[in-house]
């Protein structure tokens, strides 16, 4: 019963702490920011701010999730050891084996949320996934509170891309367990938008709606806008030519593979837009593009602080990285009642820069954006490279279509070796020596390349799947 109100009390103090904290909840505070008090933050206030939420969150997952205190005690550590900032390198980084590992032992949900049975039951909002490498659900339970939250968030990150009342935004998916388009639709209510479904249909269909009913936004994969556009072209519609002011994007890198960028934004004549985040640390946007991310040289992402806290890590030793130095993403989320979490390994590889950005924000941004998740390096005869460096070599080819593939096997003498299947109408011995010099120039890698008739490749519909690893053991 003393540890059933222990876990009521901590979970008080954590939602009130969470609502000390939501300037501007219900609308936007200035057209410039949504929360000028937030947005605008100097690094001192956003360091007050985390150090609070810090205080709280400790108490409540040891209290709240069998999980994080298996954890706390097998390291020796009592709650109010993580007070602060200055705290959490007491707590090892959490990988997501380790939520794996535990949601194998106890399945169907694991014990890494604070949300249990009775709770699910009484005000259950959501349920997300994220399968991982090894195939391993690890779901996620979210309650009306975070819905809530999520959508504060949202509507914040969304306002810094330009979208505001009066646009109407086509949202573009099946509608599964994914983060990113749940995100930016119940988002769309807080900021007032018409919304225009896009899901349960076909491309086809969908072209039809954005000719017929003109959404001013989309938002889905970088890799379904490059499919959508493409069936428009077929269809003798020009997506340059659409109501489409903003291409929203979310659920693969995007701005931070430049070719990819500028291959969108042609096609469609609008500009790109992206979310960045993971299902672990939702339910929000972590990481969002302003007005200026497009613009600088290198391109960059604003991670959001006063709601999360972003570090780099050696992607060895797992150590704390300085500013400007290329590490691992480590997230702690503080804006959720069901999924907060200390030190979760995202892991996509970036730098960092605090300075005031041209947009008025001092919340960290990721240089050069992310293109890349620590487990999508390709590991080939000792030669890493992510899938995005390979995208960019393909890219750069003219004429070469949107759908890739890189195949790896294991020949017979034992070597692993990559083929990379492309899409050309042209000269196909001359584009497989193109794309095999980009690849060499780029990756340091040799591989041959298999020129295939355009719309051979099978079409992305959602997340685009690059990698067929089919290499022995």
């Amino acid at each position: 019963m003393a540890g059933n109100d222990r876990a009521r009390r901590t979970r008080a103090t954590w939602l009130a702490t969470l609502e000390r904290h939501r300037h501007d909840f219900d609308g936007p505070g200035s057209d410039a920011y949504w929360s000028p008090r937030l947005d605008a933050a100097s690094r001192d206030e956003i360091a007050a701010i985390q150090n609070d939420k810090l205080a709280a969150v400790a108490p409540f997952l040891y209290e709240n999730s069998a999980f994080y205190r298996r954890r706390f005690d097998r390291l020796g550590l009592a709650p109010t050891d993580i007070a602060g900032l200055d705290d959490l390198a007491k707590w090892p980084v959490l990988d997501k084996s380790e939520m794996m590992e535990d949601a194998a032992a106890h399945p169907p949900y694991g014990t890494y949320t604070t949300i249990d049975d009775d709770a699910w039951a009484s005000r259950g909002w959501m349920l997300f996934s994220s399968s991982g490498s090894t195939g391993v659900p690890r779901v996620f339970r979210y309650t009306h509170v975070d819905r809530e939250y999520w959508e504060w968030a949202n509507a914040r990150a969304m306002w810094s891309m330009d979208i505001r009342p009066g646009d109407v935004m086509m949202p573009i998916s099946g509608f599964g367990p994914h983060v990113f388009v749940w995100g930016a639709t119940v988002a769309a209510d807080r900021l007032g938008l018409a919304v225009i479904p896009g899901g349960g249909m076909d491309a086809k269909a969908r072209a039809g709606i954005v000719d017929r009913f003109r959404p001013t936004v989309i938002a889905c994969t970088p890799s379904y806008a490059l499919h959508l556009g493409r069936v428009m072209q077929d269809m003798g519609l020009d997506p340059a030519k659409s109501s489409v002011r903003t291409v929203f994007v979310g659920g693969e890198p995007a701005m931070g593979i430049d070719r990819t960028r500028q291959r969108i934004e042609e096609l469609w004549g609008a500009r790109l837009a992206e979310f960045y985040g993971c299902t672990e640390v939702a339910p929000h946007a972590g990481g969002f593009t302003c007005p200026y991310s497009g613009t600088s040289d290198p391109v960059f992402t604003h991670l959001s602080e006063d709601i999360q806290v972003w570090e780099l890590v050696d992607p060895d030793t797992r150590e704390t990285v300085p500013d400007g130095t290329r590490g691992l993403t480590v997230c702690t989320s503080l804006n959720s009642e069901s999924s907060p979490q200390l030190r979760f390994l995202v892991g996509d590889y970036t730098t960092y820069n605090r300075d005031t950005c041209a947009c008025g924000r001092n919340h960290v941004r990721a240089m050069g954006a992310f293109t890349g998740r620590a487990d999508d390096l390709i590991n080939l005869r000792g030669i890493k490279f992510f899938p995005s460096q390979i995208e960019q070599a393909v890219r750069a080819v003219d004429g070469v279509g949107d759908e890739f593939e890189i195949v790896l096997t294991t020949d017979a003498g034992g070597l692993d070796v990559m083929d990379i299947r492309v899409e050309h109408g042209g000269d196909a011995a001359a584009v497989a020596s193109a794309v095999a010099d980009q690849v060499r120039t780029r990756c340091e890698v040799r591989c041959t390349v298999a020129v295939l008739a355009p719309g051979t490749l099978p079409k992305t519909e959602f997340k685009a799947k690059r990698v067929r690893d089919r290499r022995g053991g």
